[in-house]
């Protein structure tokens, strides 16, 4: 019997299964985009990013996540709050850096599984008829009204994420007490889920992510991680990504001269929050660097493997 919180089942995606919480999964990330805070530019190239999925994919990745607008801090994902100004990159922009790496990546390995990043309802059906499997709002269909009608017409498997407000609002958002943060969390993700269940999409299809770095403020993000067993409360898999997020560069500062870790000086940092998230209950880790978070993955699997009925990471 494995300590760990979550349940062992199974995820209904487009055209097949994934068994979830017998191991953890790992989701490699593809940014087809000139600015994500990561990685910008490095795979802007089509090219560049098939080929990048493709290393992804030998180095062990069960499933690629694929995107073509970053939402890092500051950003216009979503469009700017309170207005009827569109997203800095609009869904023809976004399926013309998209649909050709999906295309290509499914041409060279067609058993891959790939999850499109997006929050737009044109672009998730684009990639769904196009082979992809999986649709990952970050908005958690809070920014798009169709996309809940979109993914329950192509019986998707769907990743729903929590969102505090939208990028442009996170430098200055007040921070909120851990409980209350953990509450915000889990009524948005309710929510979310209330939304889907109204469109008609099975809970089967679904797996919630916390959304780390969206709007929980730097110590927040620890409050969070440190309670997030507690969201299994809501009945689905959860998804924990955390790679090289600059809340983890703040805590390295001190190493650093007291500046924040570059983004590159960052993976031991998100390798220990990922067995962190691992141990409380997360089924899917969402990665850039995928070769040593398989290996942190099997080591943590194995370690609750063979833990006592009794280990800190069974309840909270």
């Amino acid at each position: 019997m494995t300590a760990s919180p979550r349940k062992t089942c199974c995820w209904q995606l487009r055209t097949r299964t994934l068994e979830l919480g017998r191991r953890t999964l790992v989701m490699g990330i593809v940014n087809v985009t000139p600015d994500s805070f990561s990685d910008g530019g490095l795979f802007f190239n089509p090219d560049a990013a098939v080929t990048r999925a493709l290393q992804l994919m030998d180095e062990g990745a069960d499933l690629l996540d694929l995107g073509a607008e970053s939402t890092r801090p500051g950003s216009r994902a979503g469009g700017t709050a309170g207005t009827d100004q569109a997203p800095a990159v609009s869904a023809d922009e976004e399926q013309a850096r998209l649909l050709p790496v999906l295309e290509k990546i499914l041409r060279a390995r067609p058993g891959a599984i790939v999850s499109v990043d997006t929050y737009k309802a044109a672009t998730a059906r684009a990639a769904l008829a196009a082979g992809a499997e999986i649709v990952n709002d970050v908005s958690g269909f809070l920014w798009d009204a169709e996309m809940a009608e979109a993914c329950a017409q192509w019986e998707c498997g769907l990743v729903l994420m929590h969102t505090r407000g939208r990028p442009e609002e996170w430098r200055t958002q007040t921070a909120l007490a851990p409980d209350a943060l953990l509450a915000s969390v889990r009524e948005g993700l309710a929510a979310s889920l209330a939304v889907a269940a109204k469109a008609g999409i099975a809970p089967e299809r679904i797996v919630l992510d916390p959304g780390y770095g969206f709007g929980k403020g730097f110590e927040g993000n620890y409050a969070l991680l440190a309670r997030q067993a507690k969201l299994l409360s809501l009945g689905q898999p959860l998804l924990a990504g955390l790679s090289r997020k600059s809340f983890l560069g703040r805590t390295l500062a001190p190493l650093f001269e007291g500046k924040d870790a570059p983004v590159e000086a960052r993976e031991a940092a998100s390798l220990a929050a990922l067995v962190a998230a691992i141990l409380k209950g997360a089924s899917i880790v969402r990665v850039h660097a995928v070769r040593p978070a398989v290996e942190a993955a099997r080591i943590t699997d194995a370690v609750l493997g063979a833990a006592p009925n009794d280990f800190p990471g069974r309840s909270e």
